[in-house]
């Protein structure tokens, strides 16, 4: 059953919770919310079952979550503040891909994180400055109007198979209206090259746990261990997975056995 919690600006962030345990916040990454990712979906569900509260939301602009016209980072921290508070104060986060990005930021900022765990973050070079060309390029895109280009530039650096599936698929016309709220995802990887690494995530103390796929790609391997060496105490686990894909089965057993430490 969905529920809404109340951002700071006001607007009404879906969710559904499921179990009982310790609080686990699911942060989707690109074009992905309840209505569009039936396998976070299922892995949520699956996670709960194994003793935790699992709370799956649809980021703003999205699904349920549709109805507002702002897109910042802050925006989506302050929404995650919301749902921290609506299930009980704190809670541990998984972020998958640019998800991990806004994850990390939320620990750095100070927001009530008991645990991280990421997935498949796609970080660039450190202190690179394509991140904000980048967001600069997608946010003019989304200026215009121009729907089909601003999912186009958003995979512009993507397998380009990808894109061919996403235009041939029933999911298409879905993928173009939610384009401006791409504007959060971009800014929250443009944030991760805005100063030393060590220096940025300074405050992020948690335990932290970062998974990719045994077939990922290489600037997923290289993130990967960008993130472990720059965060003291991050782990590295690799599970069955290719493509930025895994089984619900697989990556609820790996969440439930770090979340449960």
């Amino acid at each position: 059953m969905t529920e809404f919690a109340n951002s700071k600006d006001g607007t009404r962030i879906a969710y559904e919770r499921h179990g009982d345990g310790p609080a686990v916040i699911l942060v989707g990454g690109a074009m992905q919310f309840r209505g569009f990712d039936p396998t976070t979906v299922e892995m949520g569900k699956q996670l709960a079952a194994q003793g935790f509260t699992v709370l799956n939301y649809d980021r703003r602009g999205r699904g349920e979550s549709a109805e507002t016209s702002s897109f910042t980072l802050q925006d989506e921290l302050d929404d995650l503040s919301a749902l921290i508070e609506a299930v009980g104060g704190e809670a541990a986060l998984y972020g998958s891909s640019s998800g991990g990005a806004i994850s990390l930021a939320a620990a750095a900022a100070g927001l009530p994180v008991t645990k991280l765990a990421l997935w498949e973050v796609p970080l660039r070079a450190e202190l690179g400055t394509d991140g904000a060309e980048f967001l600069a390029g997608l946010r003019e895109r989304i200026g215009s109007g121009d729907k089909a280009g601003t999912i186009e530039y958003f995979m512009k650096d993507m397998p380009p198979e990808w894109l061919a599936g996403a235009k041939n698929s029933p999911g298409w016309p879905i993928m173009m209206e939610i384009g401006p709220s791409l504007s959060a995802d971009s800014e929250s990887l443009a944030w991760t090259q805005s100063a030393p690494r060590a220096e940025l995530w300074s405050g992020v103390k948690q335990p932290t746990l970062v998974l990719l796929g045994e077939q990922t790609q290489t600037i997923m391997a290289e993130a990967a261990d960008a993130i472990t060496a720059n965060i003291p105490g991050a782990a590295k686990k690799t599970i069955p997975g290719a493509n930025h894909s895994w089984e619900p089965k697989v990556m609820a057993g790996a969440l439930a056995e770090f979340f449960a430490e």
